[in-house]
């Protein structure tokens, strides 16, 4: 998904191996990007063409029920239809009829506009006239009864100008030598406070996969990639597609018309080679098109200005703040750095090209070089055509291969400066009650002022997303810890908000996690993959911790959450055995038997799920009983396999009605949440959530009532005060208050 496709990467190790001893290691040798870029480009004939290849699995549209199967159909013959044909008006007039049926009025509207612009025929525009009336009718009644809109209370930032990129008072970018460009707080912060908000300088979206669809009954899948704008990532049901592809498509017709000047014009020709590079390298050709040969030309005009600026001009270790206009060694001044819409922000960033292993230089190198040569086959893109040459048809000046090398340079950061844009999806399982979700990636993007966050294992912020027009009208994919604030638009898509997560105090770094977190990986396989990804080795406070308590569990040889069968008592690891750590005891099991434990128990789990997918709920809660009977000998109270199972078990209590059994078996559920993430977790916020839900169902006041504010706390520090489930909390409140 991030990177090319399989075929194409096997294709390209052939090409390694084949290269002269003399070869490698001149290519071996080569460091500096244009180099290595031209060096890709003299291994590709000009009538050699891709042979990369995009394997779908079931691809393109999918139902959750019949509503949105209709649509996804429809918006099918959208695509395929011819331009300004019957046909196409007549695939338009039937979506609206659909999205009139599910009280989708401003969509219906736009879907009868664009029918009668292509061509609807006349003696079937009563009909639709008068639903085009109807719309408006309901939409007047809307706006009558619609209150104001509460406001949203964020505390003033120093914006830089033209963007959305803001940076609270109290906080300011800083340099060392060891640790680069990082943020800090100079002012005390509490816990929920913005800190900052960036706008993405550019996105792609992830294209279907295993990984973020959604199977219904019918064994058809859906995928995100079919409910997002491919511009602004904005949620929609009434999409307009690319007139000249079947694959993209928009919210609208302005996010149509600015992703065909800033990009999709040269994109639309070359799109299955683009999904066949993979994310990071359609990302790395957006980012470079999207700035332009000029403003290429002027940030390497200005870091070669400043090359005589080093790290060692600053005589100090202490951090240095980076006011307007200061460099500091490959960086440029500070209005640049911290410039959303700034192409310098990007261009700063670190390629870690010698960090790079040379079969993957070879790798990149030669897949930029064959799309370079791709777009060759039209006419350049106007932000990199010269003035004399502009808008000439194939006319591609030597001096354009710096675009090549320049989207080579952004690949390779972006191995360590992309970030994955989450949502939660809701899985609409037929006959279940109670729905369950997960989070996914929906899309990747590169924020100039997030990626100077420097990475710690146990982060004091998280980040929310917001898009640019952020609609769902079915609630069925809610932006992952995010809020919406309508009165913030933008046609670009993408904007983060990073929030404390804990309080701060003046001259403490503000840490981003890049992945690995302590509450959901060991110790050693964090810095497995960040040495590996982001070629540093983490020393952050967690891991300190975390190899400190590992080696205490050594010489202990404690075995955290597995009990002896016997006595209850807990267990210790010797060798390639457990024993009781109570001596009279002396039980004993081995390593092996242990884990032959725990597998049954999660089959017997996924059966359970299995069984309440088919709604056979008594089987399921049969399983679970006899699973957690046989857990309890063996698993103490704060493993995380208790809590999935009692997670479970709940669920199928409340689709059943039983809401006090529900309520107590996620009880237990909590304990384990609480041991594995901590008390401050967005883990614990939703589980409490959940919780609140169930004692408001069973009836239980009192209960309830003292849940939601720890549930209130916990997401709105998490996810800002306006996600979806803090609404539901506070009129859950006050309905409660007002039986009391």
């Amino acid at each position: 998904m991030d990177l090319p496709c399989p075929e194409w990467v096997r294709h390209v190790e052939q090409k390694w191996t084949e290269l002269q001893t003399e070869g490698t290691e001149r290519f071996c040798r080569l460091i500096d990007i244009e180099a290595v870029f031209n060096c890709g480009m003299s291994l590709i004939r000009v009538c050699i063409t891709l042979i990369m290849v995009w394997i779908s699995n079931g691809r393109w549209y999918c139902d959750h029920n019949i509503f949105i199967l209709a649509l996804c159909l429809m918006f099918q013959g959208v695509c395929h239809a011819d331009k300004n044909t019957e046909e196409l008006s007549l695939c338009y007039a039937n979506r609206s009829a659909a999205l009139f049926y599910h009280g989708l009025y401003r969509e219906c509207l736009e879907d009868i506009r664009r029918s009668l612009e292509a061509g609807y025929p006349s003696h079937l525009q009563d009909k639709l006239r008068a639903r085009q009336t109807a719309c408006q009718s309901q939409l007047k009644k809307t706006e009558k009864s619609n209150q104001p809109a509460t406001n949203h209370q964020t505390p003033p930032c120093q914006k830089s100008r033209n963007t959305r990129t803001c940076i609270s008072p109290g906080v300011s970018v800083y340099f060392s030598p060891e640790k680069g460009r990082h943020i800090l707080a100079t002012e005390n912060k509490t816990a929920g406070e913005v800190v900052l908000e960036d706008e993405a300088f550019c996105c792609v979206l992830i294209p279907g996969n295993k990984l973020n669809t959604v199977t219904n009954k019918a064994g058809k899948t859906f995928n995100t990639e079919n409910r997002h704008c491919h511009h602004c990532l904005s949620q929609s049901l009434s999409f307009v597609p690319c007139p000249n592809c079947s694959y993209v498509r928009y919210c609208g017709e302005s996010c149509q018309k600015d992703a065909w000047e800033c990009w999709h014009q040269w994109e639309c020709p070359i799109g299955a080679d683009l999904l066949a590079i993979g994310i990071l390298g359609h990302l790395a050709l957006r980012v470079a098109l999207k700035a332009g040969q000029n403003e290429v030309k002027r940030v390497k005009k200005s870091a070669s200005e400043e090359d005589h600026v080093t790290c060692s001009s600053y005589k100090s270790d202490l951090p240095v703040k980076l006011s307007l206009g200061d460099p500091c060694g490959e960086i440029s001044d500070h209005t640049d750095c911290c410039n959303g819409n700034s192409y310098m922000g990007i261009y700063s960033l670190l390629p870690h090209v010698a960090q790079h292993s040379p079969s993957s230089r070879f790798l990149l190198a030669i897949t930029m070089a064959m799309l370079y040569r791709r777009l060759q086959g039209g006419p350049p893109p106007d932000m990199w055509a010269s003035c004399e040459n502009k808008g000439v048809s194939g006319t591609w000046e030597p001096e354009m291969s710096m675009l090549g090398a320049t989207a080579l340079r952004h690949m390779m950061q972006l191995r360590c400066n992309a970030q994955a844009v989450t949502a939660v999806m809701v899985k609409e399982e037929s006959g279940m009650a109670v729905q369950s979700s997960c989070e996914i990636r929906i899309a990747t993007a590169i924020f100039p002022v997030l990626s100077l966050l420097n990475h710690s294992c146990s982060p004091n912020i998280n980040i929310s997303f917001t898009t640019g027009f952020q609609t769902d009208p079915l609630n069925q994919f809610v932006c992952s810890e995010s809020h919406i604030d309508h009165h913030k638009t933008s046609r670009n898509g993408m904007t983060v908000t990073v929030r404390a997560s804990k309080d701060l105090t003046s001259g403490q770094e503000i840490l981003h996690c890049y992945g690995p977190h302590c509450s959901r990986m060991e110790v050693k396989e964090r810095q497995r993959l960040l040495l590996e990804q982001y070629y540093f080795h983490c020393n952050c406070q967690a891991c300190q911790r975390d190899l400190s308590e590992e080696s205490q569990k050594a010489t202990e040889n404690a075995a955290p959450g597995l009990k002896c069968v016997k006595c209850g008592k807990p267990l210790r690891s010797h060798m390639d055995r457990y024993k009781c750590s109570w001596p009279s005891c002396g039980h004993q099991i081995t390593s092996a038997d242990v884990q032959n434990k725990l597998k049954g128990l999660q089959c017997l789990l996924n059966e359970a799920f299995h069984l309440m997918e088919q709604d056979r709920l008594d089987e399921a809660l049969k399983i679970l009983k006899s699973a957690s009977s046989q857990a309890n000998s063996i698993l103490t109270e704060i493993h995380p396999l208790q809590g999935e199972l009692a997670d479970a078990t709940a669920r199928v209590y409340a689709t059943t009605g039983e809401w006090s059994l529900a309520a107590s078996n996620l009880k237990r559920s909590i304990v384990a949440i609480l041991a594995q993430f901590g008390e401050d977790s967005i883990e614990l916020g939703r589980q409490l959530f959940k919780l609140a839900q169930l004692h408001f169902n069973g009836g239980d006041c009192g209960a309830a009532l003292s849940v939601i504010p720890r549930a209130h706390k916990l997401l709105s520090l998490h996810c800002g005060p306006h996600c979806e489930e803090l609404q539901e909390l506070s009129e859950m409140e006050r309905c409660l208050q007002g039986l009391l």
